[in-house]
Order: structure tokens, then sequence, then C-alpha cells
């Protein structure tokens, strides 16, 4: 059986792109914090079917948990990049963007006690014409992107011509892998599979059958999902009908499917391909 990489977008429930435009920024400080709690659960969940994750943690909320943090690091998880306060790159110029990069990857290193391989863009928001950003990536340190989302959808959001499997980035500043998020190819569409609301509103069997295939490759796919995913009892916020929509439905639903993935398919971090890698040149 193929291990697949397991992985989790820590950020609080008020952070999501889809309440950019009715939760102010200068509010999050008012609002009450709500992930430690969901992330330690998640932790818990990791523990009983062995498996192991990488945190795409943003550098805003490092900052103000950083018991979370090392204990994350602690049970022997990956501690990646999500950027500073989830600003999608998108609206962000490239002297923005690298100092989000920079300054969110200098806090983890210091709280994790562990060098941060990997990032991944708020909402997935390295789309075409802001490929700049991965050479920045390159040149900040990072080994590895998880932000190319190979599907088709409007909103500044995906990336349809990328590889569905992990592929590397030739980049003009060097080499930089990309990881996507899984993808169930069907009719010559790709269809969003790799987890967040498409694993809470869709079908089950539409990741499931997913990562089948991906086992019958021998190719490791990426799940991802957030913290406020398994909390159901989240304050609620006043935003349009289309974001409460997306952000509320099937909350009480990712547990018992989480409990499924985990025992139907095996995970790790993102970090446990470098470490195989490095094992084997000093064999």
């Amino acid at each position: 059986m193929t291990t697949h990489y397991f992985s989790v977008d820590v950020e609080e429930y008020f952070q999501v792109s889809a309440f950019e435009g009715s939760v102010p920024r200068d509010l999050w400080e008012r609002l009450p914090s709500r992930v430690e709690g969901s992330v330690y659960g998640i932790l818990d969940l990791l523990a009983r079917h062995d498996a192991r994750g990488t945190f795409f943690t943003l550098g805003w909320v490092a900052e103000r948990h950083p018991k979370m943090i090392k204990r994350i690091a602690g049970a022997g998880h990956e501690i990646a990049s999500h950027g500073w306060d989830h600003v999608r790159v998108t609206q962000q110029t490239p002297e923005e963007f690298r100092a989000s990069v920079k300054r969110s990857k200098a806090c983890l290193e210091d709280l994790a006690g562990a060098q941060v391989l990997g990032f991944r863009a708020p909402s997935f928001s390295i789309v075409p014409g802001r490929e700049w950003a991965l050479d920045i990536l390159v040149e900040e340190g990072y080994r590895y992107d998880s932000s190319l989302f190979p599907i088709r959808r409007p909103g500044g959001y995906g990336y349809a011509s990328a590889g569905r499997d992990p592929f590397v980035l030739e980049r003009a500043a060097g080499k930089l892998d990309e990881l996507p998020p899984a993808t169930l190819r069907r009719l010559g569409v790709n269809l969003p599979a790799g987890g967040g609301a498409y694993f809470r509103i869709f079908p089950y069997a539409l990741v499931q059958h997913a990562f089948r295939h991906f086992d019958a490759r021998g190719v490791p796919g990426t799940f991802y999902m957030h913290p406020w995913e398994i909390d159901p009892d989240q304050p609620r916020q006043q935003a349009p009908l289309s974001s409460r929509l997306r952000h509320y439905t099937g909350l009480s639903r990712t547990l018992p499917r989480l409990e499924r993935l985990l025992s139907e398919f095996r995970f790790t971090a993102i970090a446990d391909r470098y470490s195989r890698s490095a094992s084997l040149a000093a064999s």
C-alpha cells in the first residue's frame, strides 16, 4: 500500500478567505481563539491511526500559540509554512510575499526547533501569472511547495495546467518540488478530491476513489484539511450565504470521515520523502 501525505492548514476559523469581506483583520485579536483545541483533536486522531502529518501553519497563529507548535513538533509531525497572516498571493507584491514567507519560516523554525521545508499558499493562490512566488520560495530556502491545485475554478484559485502527481518545478532560481492536492481524473477533467470543503460536502466516495487510484499507481496523494473543519460549535460569522454554506456545511461529518480515511489509507508527513532520500544517500 502506498503511503500518502496528510496535511493541515493551521489557521483560525475567522481567517479563511471566504470571510475576508466580513471579518476585518483588525478584529482578529478580539475574536475567541479555538485553534488549539481543534489541533489537539487532530493530533489525537493521527496518534490513534499511527499516522504523521504536515502542519502548514500561519506565523500569526504560531506567534500566539507557541506551546501548540512545540506540541505538534514534539509529537513527531512536520511544521511547514502557510505564510504569515493568510493574505493570498494574488493580493501581494513580490516584496510583500517575500517578507511573509521569510518571517513565517523564521518564527516556525525557532518554535519547532527544525528546518521548515515546505510552503502552501492561502487558498492555493499561486495561480497563472504569479509564478514569481515559486522563485522567491527557492531563494528563501524552501524545498517544496503545495500550492498548485490542478483544477479549474474562478476567483483566483487553481492552476489547471499543473501536474496531478508530485513533480519537480525547474525555476530560474532553482528546483522546487511540487506536491499538489489530490484530484480524480474523470472524462478529461480533474475533480478536486484532496480535502477541505470537497471532503465535507461531496460524497466520501470521491476522495476514496481518488486515493485508491493513487494506491494503484504507487503514487502518493496529498490530503488537506483545516482545524476549524472539526469544530461544528465555532462562532458563526455574518457573511454572504454562499460563503456560509461553503464554510459550515458538513462540519459534523468531518471527524467520522477522517476516521474512515485514516483507517483505509496510510498517511505520513511530506518531510518523510526527504528523510528517506537522505537515508538512502547515506547508505
